[in-house]
């Protein structure tokens, strides 16, 4: 164990810091149920986003990226378009600001804003939303809390800690007992103070992440450009450019990197990328899902500070994370041979472990205890959030939609603090049958997402699709999602989950277009009001013209070639955003002119597309 007391005294200042921030503000939170929630609906757009990206820096996440820019280098940027990453710009764009315009506290109240509050459909619609919400967010939990084992696991090695633990534990299930532990002393932190605390905390760790990635990066430049030193990787490893093979041939330099591209299956690069970018825009066009994201754009103060919310995620989230990436991956490929004994487990290599494996070798005392103070403070942003969304769906649309509606305010938040203690324990027992974090991820992407797309795809864009079609589509989606899981733990189905989500998304697709025919319209007042609140572009011409006779000054949304042309600039300046820190440490120099020449033009015309026509639809 390398942790010196300077780095101990780091992480302990920190974690002691959340829990008295947590404390303090527990009053505010307690005040009512959209403080606790939302924070009241009162905080500043760049704090909303410095949260929501700090949220999006998770452990799990990170290790798993670190893993992907071992392997396939600069190409890897790519693969993270399975979650898909762009829907950040989707919405950016167009979508924060049409689901802000609810002013709803979840997404399942949000449905009533687009179905009505009652007839046939509403309810069944409103309960299968929760209960993919509360399933996105077990998931993620069980995500984030493998993520957190393996990573302590490196810094705690377990024959240092065994002999106080009074029962054994078998070595497959070392990494869920340290998540155990880190999770507990999360949950306290989490429960007690609410959307100010997590906004707050999301703020001090993002600053601690900030610092940390960048004396990261700083390292690895120093390390790489000494004389003498070289990174030996396979041909076109620099290149995020593919074909429709991937042609990375790792023989004689990590021969076990290329069972890992043979396990994930992306060595046909160009199938998996088509794929991959159908689902990404379907699942954009979807609009979030109900977890920590959906909250943060509800608890914004209009529906403009909303987008503006999003767009800054992407620019204050990727440059620093991948920094943090390319110089672990720079370090653990300059020394490989002094890790390479950390990431063996009886099942070969683990690359997911590079990450912890790499800051455990090479940082000195101190920054190695910034950055486990901020990686620690990553899963505690990640895990609090996630747990924030879930506690919304249980209390605001089970507990006071169907059990008490007339509960007093210390009802209500003493139920916040029951459903978020029974959320953490289920969590942690999905998470016992979990063994890597690309395990969980692929099913969250593309299995359970892929039940998700169809139905809310659909809601925004078809006047047609009602609260049957939702219920069934959700079901039609849901279940096989389910039965993929159940599958392909048992073995009976192999490859990637990416490859059954079309399967998936045609199901759900089917369900929602027979349930919203087999059913009446949803009633004319509900569509007006919606197409009026809301202005979302489509299929809507029947609505528009009822809107239209009854005021004929009213403009609908014709911004859908703006909107348009404004995702695929900010798709691109995505993708610069993230190949900016990677060419700046890798010393590309004509690239990295390229890029940022590229990304200063794409600035300069989204000023004039995109910002300051905000206010205009």
């Amino acid at each position: 164990m390398k942790l010196q007391p300077a780095d101990l005294a780091i992480i302990a200042a920190y974690l002691v810091t959340m829990v008295v921030i947590g404390w303090v503000l527990r009053k505010k939170a307690r005040q009512n149920k959209v403080n606790y929630l939302m924070g009241g609906k009162s905080l500043p757009w760049y704090m909303l986003g410095l949260s929501d990206a700090s949220d999006m820096f998770d452990i799990s996440g990170t290790m798993w990226m670190v893993s992907l820019c071992f392997i396939y280098g600069l190409k890897s940027i790519w693969i993270p378009w399975l979650w898909p990453v762009f829907n950040q710009v989707f919405m950016m764009v167009y979508l924060s600001r049409w689901l802000r315009r609810s002013n709803a506290i979840t997404g399942a109240e949000w449905l009533a804003t687009r179905f009505g509050r009652s007839g046939p459909g509403v309810r069944a619609s409103h309960n299968i939303v929760v209960a993919f919400a509360l399933l996105s967010c077990l998931g993620f939990m069980a995500y984030g809390f493998v993520g957190l084992g393996k990573f302590m696991q490196i810094f705690i090695p377990w024959e240092s800690i065994r002999r106080y633990v009074p029962f054994p534990v078998p070595t497959a299930y070392i990494p869920h007992f340290y998540g155990i532990i880190f999770t507990l002393i999360a949950m306290f932190y989490s429960i007690l103070g609410g959307m100010h605390s997590i906004v707050l905390g999301d703020v001090i760790k993002y600053v601690i992440m900030s610092v940390a990635c960048i004396s990261i990066a700083g390292i690895a430049i120093h390390r790489l450009h000494q004389p003498g030193m070289a990174l030996h990787v396979p041909r076109g490893w620099l290149d995020p450019f593919f074909g429709w093979r991937l042609n990375l041939d790792w023989r004689g330099i990590v021969a076990d990197a290329n069972k890992k591209i043979q396990s994930d299956g992306f060595s046909l690069f160009g199938i998996f990328f088509m794929t991959m970018l159908f689902k990404g825009i379907i699942a954009s066009l979807a609009g979030p899902a109900p977890n920590y994201d959906m909250q943060k754009v509800l608890s914004t103060r209009s529906p403009e500070e909303a987008s503006k919310m999003s767009g800054f995620v992407s620019i204050i989230l990727l440059p620093i994370r991948y920094s943090l990436i390319i110089g672990l991956t720079v370090l653990a490929l300059l020394y490989y041979g002094n890790i390479s004994g950390d990431l063996q487990t009886p099942a070969g290599t683990d690359f997911e472990k590079i990450l912890p494996a790499t800051i455990n070798s090479f940082l000195p005392v101190g920054l190695l205890g910034l950055v486990l103070t901020g990686l620690l403070g990553a899963f505690m942003g990640t895990f609090s959030g996630t747990l924030n969304a879930a506690q919304a769906y249980i209390v605001n649309d089970i507990y006071l939609k169907y059990i008490n509606p007339d509960a007093s305010n210390r009802k209500t938040i003493s139920m916040n603090y029951l459903a978020g203690l029974v959320v953490v324990i289920t969590g942690i027992v999905l998470g016992l049958f979990i063994q890597d974090v690309n395990t969980i991820l692929q099913w969250i992407v593309s299995g359970l997402y892929g039940g998700y797309a169809a139905a809310n795809l659909l809601k925004w864009h078809w006047w047609r699709f009602n609260a049957s079609g939702y219920f069934w589509g959700m079901l039609a989606g849901i279940l096989p999602a389910i039965a993929l899981a159940f599958l392909k733990y048992r073995g009976d189905l192999h490859g990637l989950d990416l490859y059954y989500w079309p399967v998936i998304f045609v199901l759900s697709l089917a369900g929602s277009i027979a349930g919203s025919y087999a059913t009446p319209p949803t009633d004319t007042d509900t569509l007006k009001t919606f197409y009026r609140t809301v202005r979302p572009w489509g299929w809507w011409k029947p609505v528009h013209r009822l809107v239209i006779e009854e005021d004929p000054g009213f403009a609908g949304n014709r911004n859908f070639r703006r909107d348009m042309l404004n995702i695929v600039l900010g798709i691109i300046a995505q993708l610069c955003l993230t190949l900016l820190p990677m060419y700046i440490v890798l010393g590309l120099k004509m690239p990295l002119l390229i890029n940022t020449a590229l990304l200063l033009g794409i600035i300069l015309i989204m000023k004039k597309t995109w910002w300051d026509r905000l206010s205009e639809y």
